[in-house]
């Protein structure tokens, strides 16, 4: 699947002189963090936010989770979700990810997503010591279930000095 570069553009809340973040820059603080916040929303329509571990892949943001989970359940009844991740602090850029979640089947797809995952991620899922070792094989397998976020809106908030927003759209499929 090839990865569909943004548009891009510089939100009217920025700072003035603020500069749009380019779309590799956030792209690369999606490669480096490590904590993603996924909010979907329950049948009820209360929101559910939870922490987890999420890797670019597939054209879209990839997580995993067990099919009884709360996330999951709520992506049954409404796939529209957002992932958000970023510094936590005054400084840096927030990123926050807006689109579909879908459960990937493909065999050989859940193989390159455990591939990017264990790129990332390293020893914690490679190592018998790892938080997450096992992982892997168990999403390839299909035991533990794997979601491609297929991004339609996405923003990145640079904070300190200057405040930006910046707005980035992808081209419907």
């Amino acid at each position: 699947m090839v990865d569909r570069e943004p548009a891009t553009e510089l939100g009217p809340f920025s700072s003035p002189g603020a500069q749009a973040t380019p779309w590799a820059s956030a792209f690369a603080v999606l490669g480096e963090a490590e904590v993603f916040w996924l909010s979907t929303v329950r049948p009820d329509g209360r929101p559910h936010v939870t922490p987890l571990l999420a890797a670019w892949s597939l054209g879209g943001l990839c997580f995993t989770t067990g099919g009884q989970e709360r996330k999951a359940r709520n992506l049954e009844h409404n796939a529209r979700c957002v992932l958000t991740t970023g510094t936590n602090a005054l400084t840096g850029v927030d990123v926050v990810i807006e689109g579909l979640a879908s459960v990937v089947d493909d065999r050989s797809e859940r193989r390159q997503a455990t591939a990017d995952f264990e790129r990332k991620y390293g020893p914690h899922l490679t190592s018998p010591e790892g938080t997450w070792y096992g992982l892997g094989d168990a999403v390839i397998a299909g035991d533990v279930r794997l979601y491609r976020v297929a991004p339609a809106v996405g923003f990145a908030f640079g904070k300190l000095p200057a405040s930006s927003q910046t707005r980035y759209t992808w081209p419907s499929r």
